[in-house]
């Protein structure tokens, strides 16, 4: 396994877990976004960590900081939207309103949803001529494979990501990308989609259907003809029609399908790019963040580093759990009104102290793992975070973690 790019805005200083004696480098949010050279950035998780949350705090501290930010998010849940105060998001980039200091800073902000059938339809619009995208367009097996075939939302995430880029390099209109990706394992499989999509479209099923389109009626063979009537008695005789005329009419497209996703896999490869991978503090997220920094390093992915979000503040205090629980052991059966309370409050800081301490041995336990991976760790907020005040909160307490 190839060892993943170290980011170089790290700081060897003792953080809030250290891999045996040495100290675990910790991520300096804000030197990245502040980096002009900083193009893209990917947020990567599995489900239920705030990786939506921490990525659109990430792009609204970057455009209050002075950069032109358009967010993508192709998490299907819509919180994205409703935080940043758009009544719905799609394909095409909005304003995200009330983004402060942007008059004077000169930053902005977009955000917007992938809408992977408007994406696909998009690129046989540019790659084919009007006749034939039409052709397609209306095929039924291309509106049923556009819309659900497994691969394809990763396959179009990485084409709406070299869009963007190739906009943002031509015109200007932004200089950093954030990129929410799905929940779960499934958010690396936009690594896999080109070779899956092309797997697809090279199957020896897809070349048999293009046997007559590609050779002379020769190649119409007996076995051809047997093969042809077996499948039309599964699947039917329209469908086949439909199924024949669209890989037809998409074969002359898909070299250039196979050639962009090629570009966007190694723009992710590319210097100004950069992966953080978003967890909580429990033993599945965790096992699920370690997944990712090995495939990310298996595929030679620059690693900026590892957001532990949503960890529980220590009550403070020379007052260890045990010291607590013996405390509240002595005082619960007390029948004084002060000591009933006092055996309470123990009992409190006693479960909190636990939960710190089983978080810390999680995240000491990843660290000894991987001690190269540069760690910024949030604390829970008492509440949800709903709107731009919050996700402003989230942007500081990332920026100034590498300070404390």
């Amino acid at each position: 396994m190839s060892t993943t790019r170290s980011s170089p805005r790290t700081t060897p200083r003792v953080g809030p877990m250290t891999a045996g004696s040495r100290p675990v480098p910790e991520l300096d949010i804000d030197a990245m976004l502040d980096d002009p050279k900083q193009r893209i950035i990917v947020c990567c998780g599995s489900g239920g960590v705030g990786k939506t949350t921490t990525s659109a705090a990430i792009a609204l501290r970057a455009a209050e900081r002075g950069r032109k930010v358009v967010v993508l998010t192709i998490d299907p849940a819509r919180r994205l939207a409703q935080s940043m105060g758009i009544e719905a998001l799609d394909n095409v980039p909005r304003p995200v309103p009330d983004v402060r200091g942007t008059e004077t800073s000169g930053g902005s902000l977009d955000a917007m949803m992938l809408d992977m059938k408007r994406t696909f339809d998009e690129v046989v619009e540019s790659q084919a001529s009007p006749e034939k995208a039409q052709q397609i367009l209306n095929n039924p097996f291309y509106i049923a494979v556009s819309s659900s075939f497994a691969g394809t939302q990763e396959y179009m995430a990485m084409e709406k990501l070299g869009q963007l880029d190739k906009d943002a390099r031509a015109s200007g209109r932004w200089d950093l990308i954030v990129v929410d990706t799905p929940p779960s394992r499934s958010a690396l499989d936009f690594l896999d989609a080109p070779e899956r999509l092309s797997s697809f479209l090279d199957g020896k099923f897809m070349k048999l259907l293009l046997a007559p389109a590609r050779g002379p009626a020769k190649l119409m063979t007996a076995g051809f003809g047997l093969v042809t009537k077996a499948v039309t008695a599964i699947v039917g005789g329209q469908v086949l029609t439909d199924m024949q005329a669209f890989v037809s009419a998409f074969d002359t497209l898909f070299g250039g399908f196979r050639q962009r996703a090629q570009r966007t896999f190694e723009l992710l490869q590319a210097p100004g790019t950069a992966f953080l991978v978003v967890a909580a503090p429990e033993p599945d997220a965790l096992r699920e963040a370690a997944y990712f920094v090995e495939r990310l390093s298996a595929e030679r992915m620059p690693l900026a580093g590892l957001v532990v979000n949503r960890a529980s503040s220590d009550p403070g205090g020379p007052l260890t759990a045990a010291a607590a629980m013996s405390g509240y052991e002595r005082l619960r059966d007390e029948t004084d009104e002060t000591s009933r309370m006092t055996a309470g409050l123990l009992r409190l800081h006693a479960d909190r102290k636990r939960i710190v301490d089983r978080e810390a041995r999680l995240r000491s336990r990843f660290a000894v793992a991987h001690p190269d991976v540069a760690t910024v760790v949030l604390p829970a907020l008492p509440s949800d975070v709903h709107d731009l005040d919050g996700l402003r909160r989230i942007g500081q307490l990332l920026g100034h973690a590498a300070e404390s």
